[in-house]
């Protein structure tokens, strides 16, 4: 009879199984010399989106092998899952990957520092995070699979309401709303409205006295008719990292801008 293993997989992760084998029990072929890390990879659930990994109640890592016969155990990583942050930052970096532009608008729009390229290739991707210690956003399986990517994280939801829902959830950032441009993510600073008169329509210059200024491509923000619709999503991002730190029910989806 050919050897076997028992792995247990924690309902957050049967989403990473194929639809016909989302069981919580598999049992797998056992080769004698795979790592934990492998076998979780090869069932369809990335190593990013795994936390805890015990064998036989004992805790093991990744590059552990376990025995004939032994029953595994992956859960899902901790929410809020910590992110290593260097001295003085307060939340972590972001990079997304050319799929996520719209939730890219969003954390910007909360004072999050992301990047996002609309052209940027996998491999580029893994080396800008990894050099610039950004936590690499994705739903691309098989980019979270790259041994070299130092940290990464599989965005659940095919709307940016769930995606943004999803990611404050996972890492409960401190967030500095209206800060970021939207376009650019460069910082915004306050000006003055007679330095930048001349380049807004005269309906904005009667009817707005307060302005910022992106300090890397200069646009220029103001409070315009769709600030209640963005005061909005910003207060609900609030109200949802508050409830990841706290525990506490899960609040409602941000507005739809």
């Amino acid at each position: 009879m050919e050897s076997e293993i028992r792995v247990r997989i924690a309902d957050d992760l049967l989403m990473f199984l194929p639809a016909a084998r989302r069981e919580p029990l598999r049992r797998v072929p056992w080769d004698g010399t795979s790592t934990l890390g492998h076998v979780v990879e090869s069932l369809g659930v990335p190593l990013p989106e795994v936390g805890r990994l015990t064998v036989g109640g004992e805790p093991a890592e990744a590059s552990a092998r376990p025995s004939a016969g032994d029953e595994v155990r992956v859960d899902a990583v901790p929410r809020p899952q910590p992110v290593p942050l260097e001295p003085g930052q307060e939340a972590p970096r972001f990079l997304l990957d050319v799929h996520l532009g719209t939730l890219a608008r969003r954390m910007r729009l909360l004072g999050l520092d992301t990047a996002y390229h609309n052209d940027m290739d996998d491999p580029a991707l893994v080396v800008q995070a990894n050099a610039e210690r950004r936590v690499l956003l994705t739903q691309d399986r098989g980019l979270l699979r790259r041994r070299a990517l130092w940290f990464g994280a599989y965005v659940r939801g095919s709307r940016p309401d769930d995606q943004l829902r999803d990611l404050l959830d996972r890492f409960a950032p401190v967030l500095s709303p209206w800060t970021r441009c939207t376009a650019c993510n460069g910082v915004l600073l306050p000006v003055d409205k007679q330095e930048v008169e001349r380049d807004l329509e005269a309906g904005t210059r009667r009817s707005y006295d307060v302005y910022g200024r992106c300090a890397d491509c200069g646009q220029v923000y103001w409070r315009g008719a769709h600030g209640d619709r963005l005061e909005k999503i910003v207060e609900a991002a609030t109200r949802q990292v508050e409830a990841a730190r706290t525990g506490t029910v899960r609040a409602e989806p941000a507005v739809s801008e």
